[in-house]
């Protein structure tokens, strides 16, 4: 194997509280906001080597990122690295793992070969991301709550409409059902292929909520009126695929627990994209523990993953290190 710099690059992960728009192509097309998380994050390694060797788990989403950038790529002829996995969490529980993933893929290999880093559009581009939701893509570059506009026809990827830094004491409650998964890949699109357009009144109620409520409310570190705006926008966003999940929520297991979260005095509640992570918005690593205590007391099988994560206002960190001899 060559000797070389490791490069290892770790990536936040990302919450969806939902979209804005789908179903009506003479306006922008999905849209909507979310935020990035320091845990679960992504964390992947790469160094030179005599061939192109992927280590760990997901090897085939690493091995088609890679390709996909190394078909961008002008000055790269062969693949001659090791990419291992070092950690991440699991695909299609509504934390953007996949996007996440392939960004760090394509960062770690500009990063290996001396390249500057694009903008953000043609870093998502270079391995096939940003097809309809971006937050994820610009969360990857910035961290942060992340509003973007919707996809016109013509959009590569999604322009952003606000960044904004999540006040640092805050915290998130993820719980996810260890059993279960969103929707994904081609399922997930002939669902969006079935699915009845949002009406209009309805992205510009969402709209509404997201620009005059979430985001005024994360600039204040207005934390009750943050909480509840996300709840509002979560619940009308998640009505719009009622004939899929049968409501707001994929399922009654889902909405059962949203609800009692909020009986119990927790306001901010959402579902991530398609679950099935939940997460709760909390003031402080206090009321954090509190309610991760709660909720463990109340599942005796062990039902669940919790997670509790602060907000990621940096975006991916990319560092180097000497191989050791």
């Amino acid at each position: 194997m060559s000797q070389g710099p490791i490069i290892s690059v770790t990536a936040p992960s990302r919450l969806h509280f939902g979209l804005l728009s789908f179903g009506n192509p003479n306006v922008r097309q999905f849209g909507g906001i979310g935020v990035m998380l320091d845990r679960p994050g992504v964390k992947l390694r790469i160094q030179p080597a005599n061939s192109f060797e992927i280590v760990g788990l997901m090897r085939d989403r690493i091995r088609d990122a890679a390709l996909r950038w190394e078909r961008c790529s002008k000055d790269v002829s062969e693949l001659r690295c090791k990419i291992e996995l070092v950690s991440a969490p699991r695909l299609h529980a509504g934390l953007g793992v996949g996007t996440q993933l392939a960004l760090a893929v394509a960062t770690g290999l500009n990063e290996l070969h001396g390249r500057p880093t694009p903008p953000v559009a043609e870093l998502a581009n270079s391995v096939g991301r940003g097809l309809r939701s971006a937050v994820g893509t610009y969360g990857f570059v910035s961290g942060g709550l992340i509003a973007e506009q919707g996809k016109l026809q013509n959009d590569s990827v999604s322009p952003l409409l606000e960044r904004v830094a999540l006040p640092d004491p805050w915290r998130f409650v993820l719980v996810s059902p260890r059993s279960g998964v969103g929707l994904h890949g081609k399922a997930e699109q002939a669902t969006f292929d079935e699915l009845p357009p949002v009406p209009t009144q309805v992205t510009e109620r969402l709209t509404e909520i997201m620009i005059k409520r979430i985001l005024p409310a994360a600039k204040l570190a207005d934390f009750l009126e943050f909480s509840e705006a996300v709840y509002d926008f979560g619940f009308l966003s998640g009505s719009c695929f009622e004939s899929v999940q049968g409501g707001s929520y994929n399922g009654r297991e889902l909405e059962s627990l949203v609800n009692r979260i909020r009986d119990g005095g927790v306001r901010g509640v959402g579902q991530s994209s398609w679950g099935p992570t939940i997460f709760s918005v909390c003031e402080s690593d206090a009321s954090a523990n509190a309610l991760a205590e709660s909720l463990c007391s109340q599942d005796e099988g062990g039902e669940y993953e919790l997670v509790i994560s602060a907000p990621n206002n940096r975006g991916a960190r990319v560092t180097t290190e000497s191989p050791v001899r």
